[in-house]
């Protein structure tokens, strides 16, 4: 297959109808009865429910319509990865926290990102339970997003927040079910941090939009639960990097399994320390 390569002027065309494309996926999650629906457990003990599945074949299917010449990174479908990626892919989690999901929880969403040459160029991140999104294009800004069924109204910009002023407090992103001792330490060591809880990526969405201004995760974690959230944030004005402050860098490894071991994202760039 030729490799493309996707620029944020070729990636904004695609927008509006990936945009339609995640809002659908999130309409069949939501049409699966939680107390009667089936759960399964992976090899690597996260659970998978048939909500993940239907959302991730219609993504496929769409995908397919849409840009079928592009390669293709799902958590659903990791055994048809071939890495390294070149050029551009989609990277896409069909449903992000199914423990969420499966708690009858709201803050679960689905996520697609167009990573070109490793890096996320486009992002959406939706919560389908919520009626929100956020979705935006790196050197092209960030939107947020209300949609009701398939209604997706209109796009209002948003930005990051600046580094706190001396005397305001920080605010961290934090999920409810994946702490670790080295995000708490970061996160104490913020100027009077409050803990701001979400699920899902979710919490890339509250930073992209300035409500919260850091999202650290030292424990392990997987590119597809986070390279949508990545660009979304980054094209919001902040910036997501490694554990030590490093950029991060998809699609090019299988043997890992896609494991990204730690990664902060910071509202202000200016904030960004190495450890």
């Amino acid at each position: 297959m030729q490799v493309r390569i996707i620029d944020a002027e070729a990636a904004s065309r695609w927008m509006e109808p990936l945009t339609a494309l995640v809002v659908k996926a999130g309409e069949a999650i939501l049409s699966v009865n939680r107390a009667a629906m089936r759960v399964d457990g992976k090899q690597d003990g996260s659970p998978v429910t048939e909500a993940d599945l239907a959302a991730d074949r219609i993504i496929a299917d769409g995908l397919a319509q849409l840009a079928g010449d592009i390669p293709t990174l799902s958590e659903e479908r990791t055994q048809l990865a071939s890495p390294p990626f070149h050029g551009s892919f989609f990277l896409i989690d069909p449903l992000d926290g199914t423990k969420e999901f499966v708690a009858g929880r709201d803050e679960f969403t689905v996520n697609l990102a167009l990573v070109t040459e490793g890096v996320p160029l486009l992002g959406i991140v939706s919560a389908p339970a919520l009626g929100l999104l956020w979705r935006g294009i790196v050197g092209r800004g960030a939107e947020r997003v209300r949609f009701d069924g398939a209604t997706i109204g209109a796009a209002e910009p948003i930005r990051t927040r600046k580094l706190p002023t001396p005397g305001e407090p920080w605010i961290a992103a934090v999920s409810r079910s994946h702490g670790d001792p080295t995000s708490e330490a970061f996160i104490d060591g913020r100027p009077n941090a409050v803990r701001k809880t979400c699920g899902s990526a979710v919490k890339f969405g509250r930073i992209a939009e300035g409500s919260a201004d850091i999202y650290p995760r030292f424990g392990p974690t997987c590119e597809w639960d986070v390279g949508a959230g990545c660009a979304v944030v980054t094209a919001a004005g902040g910036k997501v990097t490694d554990g030590k402050g490093g950029d991060l860098v998809f699609g090019q490894r299988q043997d890992t399994g896609f494991i990204i071991p730690a990664f902060v994202a910071w509202g202000d760039p200016q904030a960004v320390v190495s450890y």
